[in-house]
């Protein structure tokens, strides 16, 4: 079959056969045992195993950990505009599928989830906001973009402005060097959208990610559920999402609280926007929730624990969950009995399993016992695809604390 095909190929381990096999999508470096031809780094190669058999075709990368990214598992499928306006259609019109009215701001390609590895795109409305961590995509991004806005034309959505935020240091595993700035169109950086019928003014170029954490929509509305007459402390606001929900669902009294001055501000001035009372606080969660005294336990009775990922790695996983465990032990304690807690982990390394025991750890240590009220995962714009666990990197629970 390598004959009749115009790429050059990689052999790879039984090992890496299998995790093809299996779903995932990933050949490393050390699973090769023979190149055939001279691949390009971003250029197209086959993967075969070692009986011969065609495992799949993807972007080649010698410089990576990641050898191949498989593209495709179709021996018919050339990489052309038309391979790109397919993928392109197939992630939009899922979209449009699941997130329904809430379309118009969502995440439009995840990656490998989406047949496009290494490439993120999140949709603020009328403009795009790319991130491109493979080499393959990077050298072929401008196409990629048009064949996008192409097919989001052609279903009535019109983009004006393209940007791309590839300051991620993950770029220099593939290569690439980190930079910023407009693939198409034009703009001034910030777009105002509209999310469970609150409005966000997002700072696409400086904010964290792409602007805006699109993953918790619809657990910031089930967290507001349980709002209405509370006293809800917000940790690690970041733009005040969780804060300005919980506001919006009834809470008596919102705190929110973040180390930076700048997301603060971008906090402080979305609340304004919707006409919501929240109190704003500059401090370290750590040290606040050990530093409310005895005589203030009682001040809040729903908590939200929403911090940024505590592991990249694999090799920090047991420092990371030491982290989730503390903060979330000093939540418990805090809680009166019957008040609430939300809790999360965004890192995929910080697995289901791990998390679970963790916060049952946490529980134990505050002398608590947890009474489970929803568990919940990112949005489906953020599709999980099964054989692929770093598309399952979002745990969200909703407890009682009895």
């Amino acid at each position: 079959m390598s004959a009749e095909r115009p790429y050059p190929s990689v052999t790879v381990t039984e090992k890496g056969e299998r995790a093809l096999r299996d779903g995932h999508p990933w050949v490393y470096g050390d699973e090769v045992t023979a190149v055939r031809g001279k691949p390009e780094d971003g250029g197209i190669a086959d993967v075969f195993s070692k009986k011969g058999a065609w495992l799949g075709a993807g972007f080649y990368n010698a410089a990576s950990r990641i050898r191949v990214r498989v593209l495709s598992r179709n021996a018919n499928d050339r990489f052309d505009a038309a391979f790109f306006r397919r993928r392109a259609a197939y992630a939009v019109d899922y979209r449009l599928q699941v997130m329904g009215p809430d379309f118009g701001c969502c995440r439009l390609v995840f990656g490998e989830a989406d047949g496009l590895p290494g490439l993120t795109v999140d949709r603020f409305g009328d403009v795009l906001v790319m991130q491109t961590a493979c080499l393959g995509l990077e050298q072929r991004k401008g196409l990629v973009a048009s064949e996008l806005m192409a097919v989001l034309r052609g279903r009535g959505q019109e983009i004006r402005a393209v940007y791309e935020r590839n300051d991620l240091p993950v770029r220099e595993k593939e290569g690439l060097a980190q930079g910023k700035g407009f693939l198409w169109g034009a703009g001034d950086g910030t777009v105002r959208i509209r999310e469970n019928g609150l409005l966000y003014d997002v700072d696409y170029i400086n904010g964290q990610k792409t602007g805006f954490f699109l993953d918790q929509k619809y657990n910031r509305a089930a967290a507001a559920k349980l709002a209405r007459g509370r006293r809800v402390l917000d940790c690690f606001t970041h733009t005040g999402a969780f804060a300005l929900n919980a506001a919006a669902g009834g809470a008596e009294r919102v705190t929110a609280v973040d180390v930076s001055d700048e997301a603060l501000d971008r906090a402080r001035a979305n609340a304004a926007l919707n006409g919501l009372a929240v109190d704003f606080q500059k401090a370290d969660v750590f040290e606040l929730l050990t530093g409310l005294d005895e005589a203030r336990r009682r001040e809040f009775d729903y908590i939200i624990l929403d911090p940024p990922a505590f592991t990249k790695s694999s090799s920090t996983v047991a420092a990371a969950a030491a982290g989730y465990r503390e903060i979330n032990r000093r939540a418990m304690r805090l809680l009166p009995r019957g008040g609430y807690l939300a809790t999360c982990s965004c890192s995929h390394f910080m697995t289901e399993p791990l998390f679970r025991r963790t916060l049952r750890a946490a529980a134990e240590d505050a002398g608590v016992t947890l009474r489970q009220i929803e568990a919940r995962r990112q949005s489906p714009d953020h599709p999980i695809l099964w054989g692929v666990p770093e598309t399952d990197y979002l745990k969200f629970y909703l407890f009682q604390v009895v």
